[in-house]
């Protein structure tokens, strides 16, 4: 009865620290689910031979954070993109010996933010048609598909972290696309409707983007394609009513809760948890066994239980605070720090005004 005492002492001080120490933060959502992943535009300078050792160059904007992998068509391998800047990925693919790359290949990217996924199909040539990136206005043969408009509805200036929101119509069914001078790569856009094709761009801090920049918009339909020049400034006049997509999106301080994490700091103990603990052991030890065995007995009993009594003080005076990340819409990142539990959730849009968190309505 005793022995079963002074052993049941000994597990308690032995298996305290898995009972009392805190995880040090919890996440209380993945962060990478908070919104779906997102490709704005997907391009390559092409090769003029797809001789061994040529390289195809991809660059890929979209969803800050993420992992980018290319799939190439007749390729033995695939091509990995690099993060150089928030969402913007490039990374260049060495044509093998073994490759069958051939005018007719394409590439896709799949975009990896979380386990949420994205897919873009590259809509133009790897090799040979392309290279350089011709200028100016190409003509438009009668097989092509049509372009009936092209505009854009402009920001108040062109810093970094203001949007571009391009609109194209023409054919139903195409696959459109545009490109800015001073902006590197291609600009998806997606068929919002039929015939309506439409894609935004974030304005960098490396780009070199002119109010009167040419800006190419490109229908695509099969192997058939119409090319456009925008006919406007990219910046807003004085007397320019912006839409309501765009004035809702001329928030540089906007963005969504992408994680809320609870962080548990453990408290530091004093003399009195040992103390007490240490004097509730030596009494439950004193009652075992007579002459040494209970000197044994008293002993252990008082490491034990200042064991357990610091364990347990330091328990008591652990504390909590909630990290809040927010994901901006500039493409950067910011996280704040609650004592309680924030009135808002994964996925809320919000807004940075003074140090602290609105939501935006």
């Amino acid at each position: 009865m005793y022995k079963k005492i002074v052993l049941g002492l000994i597990a308690l001080a032995t298996f305290l620290p898995l009972t009392f120490v805190p995880n040090e933060a919890r996440a209380q959502h993945p962060a990478a689910s908070a919104a779906a992943a997102r490709i704005d535009g997907f391009d390559v300078d092409p090769v003029a031979r797809p001789v061994p050792g040529s390289e195809l160059v991809f660059t890929l904007y979209g969803s800050p954070g993420g992992t980018v992998a290319i799939q190439i068509g007749g390729a033995t391998g695939s091509a990995v993109l690099v993060e150089t800047e928030a969402g913007v990925y490039e990374g260049t693919y060495t044509i093998r010996k073994r490759d069958r790359i051939t005018t007719a290949s394409t590439a896709t990217a799949n975009l990896r933010v979380g386990n949420r996924v994205a897919s873009a199909i590259l809509d133009e040539p790897l090799v040979g048609r392309g290279v350089g990136k011709p200028k100016g206005r190409p003509l438009i043969s009668a097989m092509t598909p049509k372009i009936d408009r092209f505009d854009v509805d402009p920001p108040a200036n062109l810093a970094a972290g203001e949007e571009l929101i391009l609109t194209l119509s023409g054919t139903p069914g195409g696959i459109a696309s545009a490109r800015i001078a001073g902006v590197k790569g291609k600009i998806v856009l997606s068929e919002i409707r039929a015939g309506v094709y439409e894609g935004s761009y974030t304005v960098k801090h490396r780009d070199r983007i002119a109010a009167n920049a040419a800006v190419t918009g490109n229908l695509r339909i099969d192997n058939r394609e119409a090319s456009v020049v925008l006919g406007q400034s990219l910046v807003a006049g004085p007397n320019y009513q912006s839409s309501a997509r765009q004035t809702a999106r001329l928030c540089v301080n906007c963005g969504v809760v992408e994680a809320i994490n609870v962080v548990e700091v453990k408290g530091q103990g004093s003399y009195l948890g040992p103390i007490a603990g240490g004097v509730a052991g030596a009494l439950l030890g004193s009652q075992v066994g007579h002459g040494s065995s209970n000197t044994i007995a008293t002993v252990v009993g008082a490491a034990g239980g200042a064991y357990a009594g610091s364990a347990i003080e330091k328990s008591v005076k652990t504390t909590k605070h909630y990290e809040v990340v927010v994901r901006l819409e500039n493409g950067g990142s910011k996280t704040f720090s609650y004592a309680a539990q924030p009135g808002f959730a994964v996925g809320t849009r919000v807004k940075v005004a003074n140090g602290t968190l609105t939501v935006v309505q």
